[in-house]
């Protein structure tokens, strides 16, 4: 069984290293590399794998993931705002989409005599949901997430995953058990309402409790416990897994750990969604494609052409420029996952007998495969590529990703630093890894997040590769240099600010290129001093120009006197340089710097 599993392993593997290379040299994309190894090792192609289904469905937790992750860019705020995208355009799509698919499901019951009008309305609504996975990973790759096609495409997926369980409710009552649906309808409202309740209360204080232990992997076993722990929940309630996971990652959107949250689950995201997607490709019926291929060729076009016709409109209505529109309808013109669930289990309770439901499936593969083919015909149309940016601007509901200040450290220096720059409207994101200094924070209105500055993930999260400035106000000099090493390593653009501890510290980061920097005990000290100046008799003006002479002959000590430090040194060559560099001071001074500036005057 063992063996069985590392060999199933190495095949998906070896088949994806070989096809999604080749395919994104040949312009057309990973996806359809993934579809295409599927293909390939199935048992359609060459028989390697032959348990599609049981593939198919381990591999779903990729969406169930995917759909983690996007519950963890939303909260309840930004969800109202969104509210008319979503209820509006995703809204208008579902409904319109599968009304139109229905009917002619229903019109073509002469060629299905087992087709009946409840399996239309089945057909109609699983036909009606795009691929989550494939739009988002295009979107991702063809880097649109800010723009309006983004958005726009965004906010039909979020409501066409929410879409899926009214039709999974629905599905008792077109098989004939009204009652059944009644009460199925009652209990996963009830199920989704004690979720929400408990995940409020219970969520942050068990990430709350792994932090507190000290060991950093706790965190990521934590992640993906609560992932699976709600995934089969909502399996053993009748729930989608993907919802349930997406809920969560509401729930979680505005905590203190939601982008570590992220660089947790994010590599286990991407290598189950590449499993999915092989998976799909796996389950392409190429025995049925031979048998019908005319109809079922005639059917991909046919559906691909309403979908992305019925996008292109409502778009157009809802205001949607239209090169975003375009795009938009393209990527959403495919079939989605969620109609192999809802076909699967229609099948179940005794809707889409005989070959129905495998020809909808082979359908719904094939439509999937489509999308990187006609976005390449897409990109030639224009003459921009899609990575132009829409010349109008995002609404003013798009998710902020694009933080002007990263603060990490928010101590009793960062505050002061993160105060003035919230006074005065500038959007900060602010990175601590004390739980206890987040919560206290947090009670005053303070959006701190929890996190390792120093891990190169957490701050590409953060909106490291856009943001202006990262100013670094951690007390641990060390940790200071390296977030410097690796923002200038990878974030070359970012314009670098640090707490400077003692004279020595100043003098590592001038010696790494950080012109920016504060010594904390300079300033209160040089500002202690001008008031004692005052207090002994010193007109206030004297005592100011005083202090701002001391202030431009110390800086200029500090890069005169500049040594050059080694990576590593410890506390007593710290010491003992600092000695050094306080006695070769008073000696320049003692030699004429007082006499020359008139006792700072």
């Amino acid at each position: 069984m063992n063996n069985d599993f590392l060999l199933v392993m190495v095949i998906f593997l070896g088949a994806a290293i070989i096809a999604v290379p080749l395919a994104q040299r040949l312009g057309l994309g990973s996806v359809l590399g993934y579809l295409i190894a599927g293909i390939g090792i199935g048992p359609w192609g060459l028989g390697l794998i032959s348990d599609v289904d049981a593939m198919l469905h381990f591999s779903e937790f990729g969406v169930v993931l995917l759909l983690f992750l996007i519950g963890l860019e939303l909260n309840p705020k930004k969800l109202w705002q969104m509210r008319k995208p979503i209820l509006g355009l995703g809204g208008s799509q579902v409904v319109i989409t599968s009304i139109i698919i229905a009917a002619i499901a229903f019109g073509c019951s002469r060629l299905f005599p087992a087709l009946g009008w409840r399996d239309a309305i089945v057909i109609g609504m699983g036909l009606a949901l795009s691929s989550t996975a494939i739009a988002l990973r295009v979107i991702d790759e063809q880097q649109l997430s800010g723009s309006e096609t983004g958005q726009s495409g965004f906010a039909v997926l979020l409501f066409q995953d929410i879409a899926v369980i009214p039709m999974l409710a629905l599905l008792p009552l077109l098989a004939g058990n009204a009652g059944g649906s009644w009460l199925d309808g009652v209990w996963m409202l009830s199920s989704i309402i004690i979720f929400l309740v408990a995940g409020h209360f219970l969520l942050r204080p068990l990430f709350r409790y792994v932090v507190m232990s000290g060991v950093r992997e706790l965190f990521n076993v934590a992640a993906l416990l609560l992932v699976v722990g709600i995934a089969l929940i909502m399996q053993m309630i009748g729930l989608s897994m993907a919802l349930g996971a997406f809920l969560a990652g509401v729930l979680l959107a505005e905590s203190e750990y939601r982008h570590e949250l992220e660089i947790a689950i994010e590599p286990f995201k991407g290598l189950l969604l590449g499993l999915f997607f092989i998976s799909v490709g796996m389950a392409v019926n190429l025995g049925l494609l031979l048998q019908y291929p005319l109809q079922i060729l005639a059917t991909v076009i046919v559906l691909v052409m309403i979908k992305a016709g019925i996008l292109y409109v409502l778009a157009h209505l809802f205001g949607v420029e239209m090169k975003a529109r375009s795009q938009m309808a393209a990527i959403l013109s495919q079939g989605g996952e969620f109609a192999f669930v809802l076909f699967t289990a229609a099948n179940a309770g005794g809707l889409l007998q005989g070959e129905l439901t495998p020809l909808l499936l082979v359908v719904v593969s094939l439509s999937m495969m489509t999308t990187p083919l006609i976005l390449q015909i897409q990109k030639r149309w224009y003459v921009h590529s899609f990575k132009t940016e829409d010349k109008q601007p995002p609404p003013a509901n798009v998710i902020d990703r694009q933080p002007r200040v990263i603060i990490t450290g928010f101590g009793r220096f960062g505050q002061v630093v993160g105060r003035l720059l919230f006074a005065n409207k500038i959007r900060v994101t602010v990175l601590e890894r004390d739980p206890s200094q987040i919560q206290f924070l947090r009670k005053f209105g303070y959006k701190v997040y929890y996190g390792d500055a120093t891990q190169l993930d957490l701050l590409r999260s953060a909106g490291a590769d856009n943001a202006e400035a990262l100013i670094i106000c951690t007390d641990d000099p060390s940790e200071v240099i390296e977030v410097v090493t690796l923002c200038q390593q990878h974030f070359p653009r970012l314009k670098l600010m640090a707490r400077a501890r003692s004279r020595v510290e100043a003098h590592q980061l001038l010696s790494y290129g950080v012109e920016c920097f504060s010594r904390e005990t300079f300033e209160g000290a040089l500002d202690l001093g001008r008031q004692a100046l005052i207090s002994l008799g010193m007109h206030p003006y004297k005592a100011n120009r005083a202090q701002a002479h001391f202030r431009k002959i110390d800086s200029q000590a500090l890069r005169d006197l500049l040594p050059q430090h080694s990576e590593d040194i410890n506390l007593a060559s710290r010491q003992k340089e600092a000695r050094k560099e306080l006695e070769d001071i008073f000696d320049r001074e003692m030699r004429g710097e007082q006499q020359r500036y008139q006792g700072w005057d």
